[in-house]
């Protein structure tokens, strides 16, 4: 990945001396459909990221969880202003990037492809089918510079390991392992798209997985999901919620 041209600043003048603080970030947090408060973040600042490729979702939210140097962004704004079509990925990684950041875990909420996911599993996803259609920005490679990345296993073994451990420690009900499909959205499957993947045997849809762990691959960020079951998808005859 070429040298960053971006910078950033602290939205309250005040924090300027104390920004070094909080960097470099080691745990990047992309809070997604619900989750746009970091109330998990100790001694929050906010920070903006200027990048090449536009504005972020939403400014920086700098600080700390047990200790360890953590940035959050809500990948949607905060109020959830951005549908997933229209969310600056390049943007949102760029900036994660600039701060230093080595890992990113990406919560998101999903939809159940499988009978025996039920709303409220926690899937650690570990495969990934595109169905945006090339419909987003999913490289960092324009121009003069070409690059091809190794994309065979899409998530982090690194990260997934750590937090499927977590999950088992806590006790919540969870998967080790699912393909996630990601569509373009703003719009749910039709019947007939959603038997489509339930017949291949994948196990959760959702709209953000991708391009987010493509770019970080290029950035070379550690990054994993988290897939958060909300719902059955629409084969179940069920009202899908998000």
């Amino acid at each position: 990945m070429r040298n960053l041209g971006c910078t950033f600043i602290p939205v309250n003048f005040e924090d300027k001396a104390k920004i070094k603080e909080f960097l470099p970030v080691e745990i990047g947090l992309l809070g997604g459909s619900g989750n746009y408060d970091p109330a998990i973040v100790k001694n929050p600042m906010e920070c903006k990221v200027f990048t090449p490729y536009g504005r972020t979702s939403d400014n920086f939210i700098l600080g700390t969880v047990e200790n360890r140097k953590v940035a959050f962004l809500a990948r949607h704004g905060r109020g959830h202003h951005i549908p997933p079509h229209l969310i600056n990925f390049r943007a949102n990684i760029w900036g994660f990037k600039a701060l230093g950041t080595t890992r990113i875990i990406s919560p998101s909420a999903c939809g159940s492809l499988q009978g025996n996911i039920e709303v409220g599993t926690f899937v650690v996803i570990d495969q990934l089918f595109d169905r945006t259609f090339g419909q987003r920005k999913d490289t960092f490679y324009e121009g003069s510079v070409v690059g091809h990345m190794a994309f065979a296993k899409p998530f982090c073994s690194e990260l997934r390991s750590i937090l499927i451990e977590t999950a088992k420690e806590l006790n919540l009900k969870h998967l080790e392992k699912g393909t996630y499909v990601c569509i373009n959205g703003p719009r749910f499957s039709t019947a007939a798209e959603s038997l489509f993947y339930r017949n291949q045997g994948w196990n959760v849809i959702g709209m953000t997985a991708y391009p987010e762990c493509i770019l970080a691959r290029e950035a070379e960020i550690c990054f994993s999901n988290i897939s958060m079951v909300t719902d059955k998808d629409i084969y179940g005859d069920e009202p899908v919620t998000i």
